[in-house]
């Protein structure tokens, strides 16, 4: 078959960890625009011999960077392209998000197959370890990390910046991953039925399975094989977090890794000399979000956008969920995985088709908004090695708020690369009306209880649906009710709720 010359296709990946080494001071460990550029001459050397990957760097016309947490740079792009000698037309920053890396792709892809790009280069890398070890030091280093003068250029801005939540929802504590995720977690197991030590035996068999596949990842933070029991016993290292999660349910975001990819047309590919067997491609790929707040969310178990964008990219690839051999579903927490292999009809003990490539977030390590691009690096490796079998991607960014579906393979799309968002779909899908200053008696949809570092609980947060239908949330401080909600089942019971959010149960 004659390949439009416009196709676009990923020809080099790399990925870079740099771990603990107690012969280095932390002020000599890299920056991660550092991890970016050695992630990026990795991708190179992936490209093949004979200087392909290097002309297709010094070719690029486009740096497309995912926007690191750990250092607050101006412009990365700018910093990335001095360390390699290059100069490309534009260098871009995304918004946050871990369903940045296959968005990102999603559009330059479309950018390549319409002429507007031949060869762009995307990379992201975090160093949270270095930039945590550098603050617990008792001898306060000043790490030589790179500043920008304030008349810097400014980067090409990808995505939109939006708040994750609500002011009212804020207000009752659902401002970070910990305390929103376990809330998913509950709600799942409230309408499985299950009791609580059975949903936790589950869910810590599924994450042990992910640490099998971190043992056998060169990259991974974390390469050590645990059990379930290891997984789901709360101790001293590892104290429970927020209910039901004790810390190895959580990413990992404390490590120092880097990932980059190329991206160009096919004829760009054949004109710097990259073999046939490097390629792999995109076949398709699809972006949604559900409804944005957790007040409007019909429910908290599940993500009509991740079904509806699932069941799109597979249409445009030509397959169906039978037919993807390799699978890397976003695993920030163990929900996120169930909620995504629901949607898309994955179960999740399947022993012969895991759900990771990498390991996960918690295993592999989960640098920032990047972790994607490792997962797609990953997936692009697993598919050479099994030529013609198609893998699929997600990414997800916030509260199972954002969703990039990505569809792989080095068997070239019939039709070219194909691109799809189901947005209004999801858009009118049923919403619920926030009740953010409700008072009154109300039944528990769902809820979590927060630890404090010394293991003890100290608060819960609880979402509630009014006799009408409308979500509240609300707070709990009473030490035994505390200790009852992670005893015995409390979604579905009766609670009293206060103005100001205080909450008791019936």
């Amino acid at each position: 078959m004659a390949l439009d010359p416009r196709t676009p296709v990923l020809v080099g990946v790399g990925q870079v960890t740099e771990r603990p080494d107690q012969t280095r001071s932390v002020t000599e460990r890299a920056e991660p625009v550092e991890l970016m550029a050695r992630a990026l001459r990795a991708a190179a050397g992936d490209c093949g011999g004979g200087g392909a990957g290097d002309r297709l760097l010094a070719g690029a016309g486009s740096l497309r960077i995912m926007v690191p947490l750990s250092w607050r740079y101006a412009n990365p792009g700018l910093l990335v392209a001095q360390r390699l000698g290059l100069s490309p037309a534009e260098s871009a920053l995304t918004s946050i998000g871990g369903n940045n890396p296959q968005t990102v792709v999603n559009q330059t892809a479309l950018a390549i197959a319409a002429g507007d790009l031949d060869v762009a280069l995307l990379a992201g890398a975090e160093c949270i370890f270095t930039r945590l070890a550098a603050r617990r030091d008792p001898g306060r280093p000043v790490l030589p990390w790179t500043t920008q003068p304030p008349d810097t250029p400014e980067p090409v801005r990808l995505g939109v910046d939006r708040p994750a939540v609500t002011d009212g929802e804020l207000a009752r504590g659902l401002d970070r991953p910990a305390t929103v995720y376990p809330l998913f977690e509950n709600a799942l197991r409230a309408a499985s039925g299950e009791g609580i030590a059975d949903h936790q035996a589950k869910v810590s068999e599924m994450w042990a399975r992910f640490s099998e596949v971190a043992a056998g990842n060169p990259y991974a933070w974390s390469p050590r094989a645990r059990t379930a029991l290891e997984l789901r016993t709360v101790g001293p290292d590892n104290r429970m977090v927020s209910f039901p999660y004790p810390k190895l349910f959580n990413a990992n975001d404390r490590v120092d890794q880097g990932a980059a990819m190329i991206l160009c047309s096919v004829e760009a590919a054949r004109s710097a000399g990259v073999p046939d067997d490097r390629w792999v491609f995109p076949l398709s790929g699809a972006d949604a979000h559900d409804h944005w707040f957790l007040s409007h969310r019909d429910d908290l178990r599940s993500s009509p956008a991740i079904r509806l964008a699932g069941r799109r990219a597979l249409h445009l690839a030509g397959v169906g969920i039978d037919d993807i051999a390799y699978i890397d579903l976003y695993s920030c927490f163990p929900c996120a995985v169930q909620i995504a292999a629901h949607e898309l009809g994955l179960p999740i003990d399947d022993a012969t088709r895991p759900l990771t490539v990498t390991g996960g977030l918690g295993f592999a390590g989960g640098p920032g908004n990047n972790y994607v691009s490792h997962s797609i690096a990953t997936m692009a490796g697993t598919l050479r090695r099994d030529p013609g079998s198609v893998g699929l991607v997600t990414g997800l960014g916030w509260y199972v708020t954002k969703h990039a579906i990505g569809v792989w393979s080095t068997k070239p799309p019939p039709n070219g690369f194909a691109f799809d968002s189901p947005q209004e779909d999801v858009d009118a899908l049923p919403q619920r009306a926030p009740a953010s200053d409700f008072e009154g008696e109300a039944t528990v949809e769902t809820y979590t209880v927060i630890h404090g570092r010394d293991g003890r609980p100290e608060r819960a947060i609880v979402a509630l649906l009014t006799k009408d239908g409308a979500r509240a949330w609300g707070t709990l401080a009473d030490h035994e009710a505390l200790e009852g909600l992670e005893g015995e089942e409390g979604c579905g019971r009766p609670a009293k709720v206060h103005a100001d959010g205080r909450t008791e149960l019936r």
